[in-house]
């Protein structure tokens, strides 16, 4: 059984929080200077949860996985509370891998198993795109 997350967030001056989860921390600033703002932060975890899932799916596939890097672009509503309404993310894949696996991967990872994706709301539109490069030897 997969164990509650839990986290504290301590409060450190103007909008600035200090943040720790385990291991790991993080200061979460609504102004984006001196950490992400909470938006920031929740599409850096969008991002890298897609992200990690295309890698684990492609290497377990014995793909030649030899770089990957994510763009993530996220529209937010003009009105209060400006929440995140489309989110477009392109991969962009090195390596000797066939298109058609990494379509899969991203797939996956979509419908099936990010769940930082399944956290969010049902509403938001999600666009994914991928380019292969080929690994130079």
């Amino acid at each position: 059984m997969k164990p509650p997350l839990t986290l504290q967030l301590v409060w450190e001056k103007d909008l600035v929080f200090g943040g720790r989860s385990g291991a790991a921390s993080i200061t979460l600033d609504s102004a984006g200077q001196s950490g992400p703002s909470p938006v920031q932060a929740l599409a850096f975890a969008l991002a890298g949860c897609m992200g990690m899932d295309v890698v684990y799916i492609l290497r377990k596939g014995r793909h030649e996985l030899r770089g990957l890097g994510i763009e993530l672009t996220a529209e937010r509503a003009q009105e209060d509370p400006h929440r995140v309404v489309a989110v477009d993310i392109r991969f962009a894949v090195t390596g000797d891998v066939p298109d058609a696996q990494v379509q899969r991967a991203v797939g996956l990872s979509h419908e099936k198993y990010c769940s930082v994706w399944h956290s969010m709301r049902r509403d938001i539109r999600l666009k994914t795109s991928f380019t292969v490069t080929a690994a130079s030897t």
